[in-house]
């Protein structure tokens, strides 16, 4: 499936043997980070044995806990559900209706406005990100409703992805949705808190996130599957904020102290205050003890082995490119990453970064920051970056950069500013040394699109912004292209 669907737009312009080349790699990262096939590799059928691939379960496993393949005599099994949420998150769940067929009872999944309905025996109920709406809190609600009629001949299969945070929301009594949206934005939007600052705050203000909502499927056998790699166990548990199936190390004293750190409690809503204050402990969430535990496995069927990153680098090759996945992550400002980016990219095209040698790309991965502040364009992350990269690089003939988020939709696009629903999200932009040329001559004021973090506009106006096939939320992904010179 092709993933980008303006390809012949995005290389039409300004240096085409580039942007041919850039739409290629980036076309390939795109493709791998659609969980489907690895899904169905995970589960196999032989008969009446349900077969769940080890090759796809964490490693290093603390001793006492189940390892390898996990095997499930069907015939032990009254009622099949899955139950989820997390940007494209349906490509899961579709994966599971084709595998098992009328044997899958059904579930709920909680999606992403916007994308389009995939499953038939399992219900999609779609929620807004990152600002829940009620769509996330009914689908939770759908939730614990199914919940309440399992029994331990149940088998459920819990699916999570990017975006959970915000799709699995369901307000703790006395906090509302409102109150939530309020904190999101302030933290998120207005000051640019990454996820894992804000998350110790929200776990503590939902009854669904940091292993609520497992307590509430007790009464099933649970397996849990992550749109994700693995890694180690100990890395999964230990350091989780954001995979709500699973436990929390936080507390409501970590909670606090998020909002204080990022100077927002006395800004924070008057119950959100009183209800971290009160920290109830019958609200504390989910720990390490109490999961392990259940027993329950978990598998990951996103390994970084074949993911977004690698595919890319492949394509990079195969086009003729010497390619590089840059070792550190990308979490910071994505205007500032945008800076750095093409100052190494400009250095190896004048001949004056010895560590890399043209023709070749640099590959990152990660989750960019945009703080918007008060200003409300639309835009994203991705988008932001590849337009900031533009005013660097303005008059090079051999430098290209690119910028998308996996999912296909960079940022919030259109749900912060009423009335422009009709403009499509983005998934990132192509720019090159041509860009900044390019919007002088059609009316396109950069400066002035990247100081209200409004750059969609600006991209679909210079036939940079790329469109994408809706799909799984994995990591942002862009790519500097220094062409050989001549």
């Amino acid at each position: 499936m092709q993933r980008i669907m303006n390809p012949e737009a995005l290389a039409s312009h300004g240096n085409v043997p580039g942007r041919r080349d850039m739409v290629e790699i980036l076309e390939a990262g795109l493709r791998a980070a659609d969980p489907y096939n690895n899904t169905r590799a995970l589960l196999q059928r032989e008969g009446t044995r349900l077969i769940l691939d080890g090759d796809f379960a964490p490693a290093e496993c603390p001793a006492g806990l189940p390892t390898g393949p996990q095997v499930i005599d069907l015939d032990d099994v009254e009622r099949i559900y899955v139950v989820g949420a997390g940007k494209g998150i349906q490509r899961v769940a579709l994966a599971f209706e084709h595998a098992l067929g009328d044997r899958l009872t059904g579930g709920v999944v909680i999606d992403k406005h916007g994308q389009d309905l995939e499953c038939t025996r399992v219900q999609v109920v779609y929620g807004a990100h990152p600002l829940p709406d009620q769509g996330c809190l009914d689908g939770c609600q759908h939730i614990l409703d199914l919940a309440g009629t399992l029994t331990e001949r149940d088998l459920v299969f819990t699916l999570a992805g990017n975006g959970v945070s915000s799709l699995l929301t369901l307000p703790v009594p006395g906090v509302t949705l409102e109150d939530l949206r309020r904190v999101t934005h302030m933290m998120q939007i207005e000051r640019g808190v990454p996820t894992g600052d804000l998350n110790p705050i929200r776990n503590h203000l939902d009854q669904m996130k940091g292993g609520k909502v497992t307590r509430a499927l007790r009464r099933a056998r649970v397996v849990h599957l992550i749109a994700w790699d693995c890694r180690t166990y100990d890395w999964l548990i230990d350091t989780n904020v954001w995979l709500h199936f699973f436990p929390d190390r936080s507390t409501y004293a970590d909670a606090v102290a998020m909002l204080h750190k990022w100077d927002a409690w006395d800004a924070a809503p008057e119950a959100v205050r009183r209800h971290l204050s009160q920290a109830d402990p019958a609200q504390e969430t989910m720990k390490r003890a109490e999961f392990e535990a259940r027993g329950e496995r978990i598998f990951g069927v996103m390994p970084e082995r074949i993911g977004m990153l690698p595919s890319a680098t492949a394509r990079a090759r195969e086009l003729g490119y010497e390619a590089h996945i840059l070792g550190t992550p990308m979490h910071n400002e994505a205007s500032a990453y945008a800076r750095e980016s093409a100052a190494r990219a400009l250095a190896i095209a004048s001949g004056q970064e010895p560590a890399y040698r043209a023709p070749c790309v640099l590959i990152n991965g990660g989750e960019m920051i945009v703080t918007v502040g008060k200003e409300n364009g639309i835009g994203g992350r991705n988008q932001e970056h590849a337009l900031a990269a533009a005013t660097h690089i303005a008059g090079s003939e051999r430098v290209v950069i690119g910028s998308v988020d996996s999912d296909g939709t960079d940022g919030p696009g259109t749900q912060l500013v009423p009335g422009c629903e009709g403009i499509p999200s983005l998934a990132g932009g192509i720019v090159d040394g041509e860009t900044m040329k390019e919007a002088s001559e059609r009316g396109v004021n950069v400066a002035e699109a990247l100081r209200r973090h409004d750059t969609t506009r600006a991209l679909l106006s210079l036939d940079s912004g790329v469109i994408a096939t809706r799909n799984i939320s994995m990591n942002d992904l862009t790519v500097a292209l220094v062409m050989g010179p001549g």
